[in-house]
């Protein structure tokens, strides 16, 4: 029995381990630090309202670190507000706002549900003090290294354009730097960018890019983070198809090589050029477009289809041609791409 045990046990570890993917990480602390590396991840478990959701690693772009909730330490900072939102007296209300403040950025989930609940709202109150739950939830934020618009939950970003809040329970991001190994813990982490390294050959992934949001120049997300990491002298392909409706073009209808439908019915073909390697990289509108690297500024053009040698080493971004962004745009493009 005990070598079946040992068996079963050390199947279970093999299997874990085999699960696990080699990525890039890119750890944004609540400091202001930026760590970038390499690491090993399984599927993200996340603990939602309705559920456990399992997300292959492959297709999270980012986790967004939530500041959590204790149940012990939302009990007693909801029994010090209360003293906080009633009490008369100055010194009572200065003990309650101490105490709430020592439990720390835990408390943060119970001073926004107190604040939000509207019995708890006295307009007739007379207190001019500083004492106050609105004072204390800044304070809070600001001890922490907190934004004002920090979620409780922790929200993944999946296929680059889905999000999911709940619970990602993890203690620490264990990540390979150039400056050695670091273990960093989750409470220090605001966000994580996650890229599945992809070897050659093992990059056949499709896409949709959403005119409402995945516009070149929206300055808000526009650019779709495709998982996809190309290493310098890498061949790959894009490949597209869709049609999509802008807005901020007169509502004219576009196609991914350029292409479009003016909205009096009078069809206009893609500017001569050509979406292969060494044609003119200018991109026109609607035009499926690229960049390699998280801090790349290009804009490169790929059209319905590309084939090319990556100049540099990082992430590939895809996106559709526009200088301007509409949400009121409508429609999407099917982008398959192959790292070869």
């Amino acid at each position: 029995m005990k070598k079946l045990v040992v068996v079963i046990a050390m199947f279970l570890g093999l299997s874990a381990l085999a699960q696990q993917k080699p990525v890039e990480l890119k750890l944004n602390l609540l400091d202001g630090n930026v760590i970038t590396g390499t690491s090993s991840m399984g599927d993200i478990e996340l603990m939602t309202a309705y559920g456990k959701l399992t997300i292959p690693v492959a297709n999270v772009a980012t986790i967004k670190v939530g500041i959590g909730k204790d149940k012990a330490v939302y009990d007693k900072a909801m029994s010090y507000l209360k003293i906080l939102n009633t009490s008369t007296s100055d010194d009572t209300r200065k003990g309650a706002y101490a105490d709430i403040l020592k439990l720390g950025v835990k408390a943060i989930a119970a001073v926004n549900d107190f604040s939000s609940d509207p019995k708890n709202i006295d307009e007739n109150s007379t207190y001019t003090g500083e004492y106050t739950v609105d004072n204390v939830l800044s304070e809070l934020h600001s001890a922490n290294n907190i934004d004002d618009n920090a979620d409780i939950d922790d929200i993944v970003t999946i296929d680059g354009q889905y999000t999911m809040g709940g619970t990602f329970s993890f203690g620490k991001m264990d990540i390979k730097t150039e400056y050695g190994n670091l273990s960093i813990p989750k409470e220090k982490i605001k966000s994580v960018d996650v890229s599945v390294i992809n070897p050659a050959g093992d990059g056949d992934k499709t896409f949709k890019l959403m005119a409402s949001k995945n516009i070149s120049g929206n300055q808000n997300g526009g650019w779709l983070k495709t998982g996809i990491t190309l290493k310098q002298g890498q061949k790959f392909t894009i490949t597209a198809t869709g049609e999509v409706t802008l807005a901020s073009l007169s509502n004219q209808k576009y196609k991914p090589d350029g292409s479009y439908t003016a909205t009096n019915g009078t069809n206009y073909p893609a500017a001569a050029g050509g979406d292969y390697e060494g044609a003119t990289t200018y991109p026109a509108y609607g035009n499926v477009v690229y960049h390699i690297g998280d801090g790349s500024t290009e804009t490169n053009k790929a059209g319905a289809k590309f084939t090319g040698t990556a100049k540099s080493s990082g992430m590939l971004y895809i996106a559709i041609y526009e200088t301007v962004y509409n949400a009121a745009n409508t429609g999407s493009y099917t982008v398959k791409i192959l790292n070869k």
